[in-house]
């Protein structure tokens, strides 16, 4: 029997474009586990209504003032040489080695040890991709940079779903120290990895209290510096177990006062066992040039090699010429840089605290602030923003919306079990990466709201 075909050519149309398109649950069923298994992104949620609602972007990580002039000309003058296609610069490798013999005291093959990737992150993929099989368990420091979980996710590892209570290692608040024995029973048989993620802090780890300000490895979100006891400790675990650490040093020249970046891949036995991962993006003011590097063992990064030139091939020809020309900054450029992060942190701090919010610990290193709403503040209902997958967001949504400014709630940050999910919401980090034009914009439009 045919099928009677509608009356109307109204309804004709309906009816095909009913019959050519697929239903959305059908297509959604198409998806991948692991990219189901994915989460948005509140980052990129916040900084999407900032940009709609015009406010200052405190959110997201990136410098809003210029990378240093000899670097953008180095780019300019790449591309003017018709720089431009697939290159693999071996002059940043060296140049690296070099950095990992002064810095660190570590001797790294740069023809084998050195791979050049799009950025920190894909750095960070890569090496996930490479060392982490099905079912493998990744411990992570909880808060974290969200990048991480969803990596081990699309590699098969085990960051949260099973045994989320485990593979996340909670700091304890409010300084997010690392209590020994929490970091001790996170460890099985399968955990294949710990993750230091960017820029820790505090001074007291279970009963071992840091009274020496000597080295440290700077964490996002709560700008803390892992002091070399807490690095130590961490270190001896990966031998005991014999497992990988995998780092993200992208705040390597981004530390503060007397505190200084240590590698835990310089300690006794775990060069070995270290993959480093990092970036030009924030010492630079280049978040969007996409140079990094992971640096490993040689076989490690092999392996990681082989999956970055499956996926991307090469990183931006242009921009590895002006890797070059940063690489070489004088001493003072990075002094600087420091003295201009300690000012920006200062004002911050200032003026948060002066408006309400409790910042309990004074960032150590990276770019960020991590502080808790004001006593007297209670979490508002704002709808909107995907209320069901960002019950947090509301406060923050409410900062933009009123006062102008986009910070980015604590709650994203979470991952393991938590008794009290209204505690980690009260939390909101700021970037203090921006001009001082617009930490001044910034200052002003807060004061005129939340002050009040």
């Amino acid at each position: 029997m045919s099928r009677a075909i509608p009356s109307g050519p109204g309804q004709a149309a309906n009816a095909q474009a009913r019959l050519k398109a697929p239903a959305i649950d059908k297509m959604e069923a198409k998806l991948s586990k692991a990219s189901r298994a994915l989460n948005a992104s509140p980052i990129q949620e916040i900084s999407h209504l900032a940009q709609r609602c015009g406010a200052i972007n405190l959110a997201e990580g990136f410098p809003d003032f210029p990378a240093p002039p000899q670097v953008k000309h180095a780019a300019v003058a790449a591309i003017a040489a018709d720089l431009n296609q697939y290159r693999h610069v071996q002059g940043i490798c060296d140049l690296l080695a070099v950095k990992m013999k002064q810095n660190h005291v570590l001797d790294f093959d740069p023809l084998t040890d050195f791979v050049i990737c799009c950025g920190q992150s894909e750095a960070f993929a890569a090496t996930i991709l490479a060392t982490i099989d099905q079912g493998d368990e990744v411990l992570i420091f909880d808060p974290a940079y969200e990048t991480y979980e969803s990596c081990i996710i699309l590699a098969g590892g085990i960051p949260l779903e099973l045994r989320i209570s485990q593979v996340y290692v909670p700091l304890d608040p409010p300084y997010w120290t690392l209590n020994v024995d929490k970091f001790m029973r996170s460890f099985t048989g399968r955990t294949k990895a710990v993750v230091l993620n960017r820029s820790l802090n505090e001074e007291k780890i279970g009963c071992i209290k840091e009274t020496n300000y000597n080295s440290y490895s700077p964490h996002n979100p709560t700008g803390k510096v892992f002091s070399k006891e807490e690095l130590e400790v961490i270190a001896a675990a990966c031998c005991q177990m014999d497992c990988l650490a995998i780092t993200d040093e992208v705040y390597e020249y981004i530390t503060f006062d007397t505190h200084k970046h240590l590698s835990i891949a310089s300690l006794p036995m775990m060069k070995e066992r270290t993959i480093i991962t990092s970036s030009l993006s924030k010492t630079f003011s280049v978040t969007g040039w996409r140079i990094g590097w992971a640096c490993a063992p040689t076989a490690i990064a092999s392996a990681i090699r082989n999956i970055h030139i499956k996926i991307t091939d090469s990183a931006p020809a242009p921009f590895q010429e002006a890797a070059l020309a940063a690489l070489q900054s004088p001493p003072e450029y990075f002094s600087s840089l420091k003295a201009d992060y300690v000012a920006r942190r200062d004002f911050l701090i200032k003026m948060l605290s002066e408006v309400g919010f409790q910042v309990h610990n004074k960032p150590q290193g990276s770019v960020f602030i991590f502080a808790e709403l004001p006593k007297t503040c209670l979490l508002c209902d704002v709808s909107e923003l995907s209320p069901a997958t960002f019950p947090f967001i509301d406060f923050v949504k409410e900062l933009i919306e009123k006062a102008g400014v986009a910070a980015v709630p604590g709650r994203g940050f979470f991952h393991g079990d938590c008794n009290d999910l209204t505690q980690q919401s009260r939390y909101v980090r700021f970037a203090f990466c921006k001009s001082n034009d617009t930490l001044s914009a910034a200052d002003q439009k807060m004061r005129s709201c939340v002050g009040k």
